[in-house]
């Protein structure tokens, strides 16, 4: 059965990134005692990367000791958490991450971690909608006049992503291939901010991704946004 554009808009609400430690600090009393890396497994300027190092400054102010953050890109995720997940179980390597947590070992036939026995979850940081938006050359300036225009060139326009398997690509797998039967290509990035650069040059037309990382590009015209993933109006993008 189809699902209905509105219901599926619905139902794209980011997940929080959240940071992940392999175990408790042994000891809790002096920690840390050390420098602590906190593992982001996106390029720089991703969502995670820019989350990652507010956290990561706050955490170095609060403590007196150096929080420092360490990009592992690629997989969409799984290498940088993978890397994560075989670190000393010390409480000295924090992971930060979004949905791809999660997402990335229901997609893929294995990944090297259990993400609910490798990590310890230490809290929710950060929330965010996901957006659909578009390079201004492209003729639509809703997902109806979107979706009209992908059916009327099947193969002639794609989408960026932040990556093979990550939420936006199965999402928009399901949107424009499952829901609407497009012919739309999918290009994926090694993470979102690669994914916005490619976009805002018109190399791909299409970009699902998280609205922070776009909204800016958005108010100035350089993108245009159609949709967001969330009941309610997003104020970041008004």
């Amino acid at each position: 059965m189809k699902t209905p554009l509105s219901m599926f808009v619905l139902g794209l609400l980011s997940l929080c990134p959240i940071p992940a430690a392999a175990q408790q600090p042994a000891e809790t009393t002096s920690y840390p005692a050390r420098s602590v890396k906190v593992v982001v497994p996106y390029p720089p300027g991703a969502a995670a990367d820019i989350i990652g190092r507010l956290v990561a400054q706050k955490l170095s102010e609060l403590t007196g000791s150096q929080f420092y953050v360490e990009n592992l890109p690629g997989a969409g995720g799984v290498i940088g958490t993978a890397t994560a997940a075989r670190a000393p179980a010390d409480g000295y390597t924090i992971l930060v991450m979004n949905q791809d947590f999660v997402v990335q070992p229901a997609v893929k036939s294995k990944v090297p971690y259990d993400p609910f026995k490798t990590f310890i979850p230490v809290a929710s940081i950060a929330a965010a909608p996901e957006t659909i938006s578009v390079h201004p050359s492209l003729p639509a300036t809703s997902m109806k006049e979107l979706i009209a225009l992908l059916k009327a060139n099947p193969g002639k326009y794609s989408y960026a992503s932040p990556g093979h398997g990550t939420s936006p690509h199965i999402a928009c797998e399901r949107l424009f291939k499952l829901t609407y039967g497009l012919d739309v290509v999918h290009v994926p990035f090694q993470g979102g901010a690669p994914a916005v650069t490619a976009t805002l040059a018109g190399h791909t037309q299409v970009l699902h991704i998280t609205l922070p990382l776009v909204a800016p590009y958005i108010k100035e015209g350089k993108l245009r946004g159609l949709a967001v993933a969330d009941k309610r109006r997003a104020p970041i993008a008004t």
